[in-house]
């Protein structure tokens, strides 16, 4: 039984996801939008229910597809109409939306309305249907009051909601109210004042009681609103350090366009430096029982092993992390690039926008000169806690919401009311494919995929049993047999017809990287096919007769 327990305007969020009707999940920061469409999708086949982001930094963190690359849109060159034009010449695209019956879009703010116009036409082609997104179920989630789109030329922002597609789309709005991350009634009746862009004396005497703390000896997260900045400061920071320096490259794979891309969006750098007693922040959140950990949480470096860090949390727990993956999908959800490494970043210092969906427990900001509607609210809402936010300067033009935003919202609260007075503020029946296992104390998954392999468990039952996705398990497998473990993986073994013409392309361009070999064989193949042959080929345990 999941211990977790549903705020009531959860519940009744959930109900109406629950439904057949298109929807607005959204709510203010921390309130658990995320959280509870991760409860909603679990289970659900990624081909009949893709998940998509609106950036592919979003994308790499929740591991699923930009709403770009899914559509086909690439960077829009050309205007609308030669977009569409491209995109539907794409065979596997059209198939795709085809196969789709609901679509999930994460981060909806940072998407434009012509964007999401755009996609809506391609998927009426593709699915050659007049029906609104061509009888695709769309549920869109996110916050207006954060971070706007992109608009080239600093000219007026194009709000997803003020384009007519949002009227057209016909989302039904799930407003949620309670939040999560913090139940201080201080700090959320200020975050409150702040995302609705007022500053009134309780919010001035926040803010500058926060600011009276002693900074010098601050040693938490401090945000920035330049990568640049954040970089240097950490680096800063880490020669202040007297320990051995211990450095971690990450691992690419894959064609290196894509790898390009998946720098440029991947939380982790190329090179990890640590030291013992160096702040780090935990990049992904801990998925198994008893949930340790998320992103965002802070702790310092006990010991750095070659396959494991032990970490000290902030809240005095002891966290052991292997290296896990990051991946780059394309719009088939196929992996086209992975980055393999801790999945940790110095914490003294980090960008305002790579912050977002992270709660951080000991945070400093700094709120002068930001330019964005919602930037002051985005780096505040970030704190756990009233005592673990420290504010180094502000100032008022740093604090507003475009009004646009605000009379949008008063729509969206409207509806909400009249929508929920109808649903029951309990939860209905929602049946969780993933299993939440306690974890076993300080064992590396890796070897705990290995005493399943030797039981002969399959990796479907691996994945079922530990609660990891496939390509997880597929890396602890290569892990062990680079390790010299070799565990009998005869069984796992895949159609003799497939091996035979993998491993012969293998024979041909080599097993160093998958990318010729993908080529080679015309895509047909997905690339954990490809690891899963190659990691046959190179086990002592594989006879090649079959």
């Amino acid at each position: 039984m999941s211990s977790f327990r549903f705020t009531p305007c959860q519940a009744k969020a959930l109900h109406l996801l629950m439904g057949d009707e298109n929807v607005f999940l959204t709510g203010a920061a921390g309130t658990g939008k995320s959280e509870l469409l991760r409860r909603f999708i679990a289970g659900k086949s990624t081909k009949e229910f893709p998940v998509l982001a609106s950036t592919g930094a979003a994308a790499t963190i929740i591991g699923g597809r930009t709403f770009h690359s899914f559509f086909g849109l690439g960077i829009m060159e050309g205007g609308r109409a030669a977009t569409i034009t491209r995109a539907l010449q794409n065979k596997r695209l059209i198939r795709r939306i085809q196969c789709a019956s609901s679509i999930v879009i994460d981060e909806i703010s940072m998407l434009s309305g012509e964007t999401l116009s755009t996609a809506e036409e391609i998927a009426k082609y593709a699915r050659e249907s007049c029906e609104v997104w061509g009888g695709m179920r769309i549920i869109v989630v996110g916050d207006f009051a954060q971070l706007p789109p992109v608009q080239p030329n600093n000219t007026e922002k194009d709000w997803a909601f003020v384009h007519p597609i949002w009227e057209y789309s016909k989302f039904k709005p799930a407003l949620l109210r309670t939040t999560v991350r913090t139940s201080e009634p201080r700090l959320l009746s200020v975050l409150q004042s702040i995302r609705n862009g007022i500053i009134g004396e309780d919010v001035q005497k926040f803010l500058n009681e926060r600011s009276n703390q002693e900074i010098q000896a601050f040693d938490g997260t401090r945000l920035f609103p330049y990568r640049a900045s954040a970089e240097t400061y950490n680096m800063r920071r880490l020669e202040t350090i007297p320990h051995k320096l211990k450095s971690f490259r990450t691992l690419y794979e894959g064609g290196s366009v894509f790898v390009e891309r998946l720098k440029k969006q991947c939380p982790i750098p190329d090179i990890l430096h640590i030291k013992k007693d160096a702040l780090v922040m935990l990049r992904k959140n801990d998925t198994s029982y008893p949930y340790e950990y998320v992103n965002g949480s802070l702790g310092k470096i006990v010991d750095a092993e070659e396959d494991l860090l032990h970490i000290k949390l902030l809240n005095g727990l002891t966290v052991c992390i292997e290296r896990e993956e990051f991946s780059l999908l394309d719009g088939n959800g196929i992996e086209k690039a992975v980055a393999i490494n801790f999945p940790i970043t110095l914490a003294w210092g980090t960008t305002i926008h790579k912050a977002q969906g992270a709660s951080i427990d000991k945070l400093m900001v700094h709120l002068t000169n930001l330019w964005e509607s919602g930037h002051a609210y985005v780096a505040l809402s970030r704190a756990r806690s009233e005592s673990g936010l420290f504010v180094e300067k502000w100032d008022e033009d740093s604090i507003f919401i475009d009004p646009i935003i605000q009379n949008f919202y008063k729509s969206v609260e409207t509806e909400w009311n009249l929508i929920s007075s109808k649903l029951p503020e309990e939860p209905p029946y929602l049946e969780e494919n993933y299993k939440k296992k306690k974890r076993e104390k300080n064992i590396p998954n890796h070897l705990r995929t290995l005493a399943l392999l030797k039981k002969g468990e399959s990796i479907d039952s691996i994945v079922e049993e530990l609660g990891f996705k496939e390509e997880t398990i597929i890396s602890h497998i290569e892990r062990l047999i680079t390790d010299g473990k070799n565990p009998d993986i005869g069984h796992l073994m895949p159609d003799p017809k497939i091996f035979k013409t993998i491993s012969e392309a293998f024979k041909s361009c080599g097993v160093a990287l998958l990318k010729p070999v993908y080529d080679n064989l015309d895509g047909k193949f997905s690339y954990r096919d490809l690891r899963l042959v190659r990691i046959l080929l190179n086990s002592n345990n594989v006879f090649m007769n079959s």
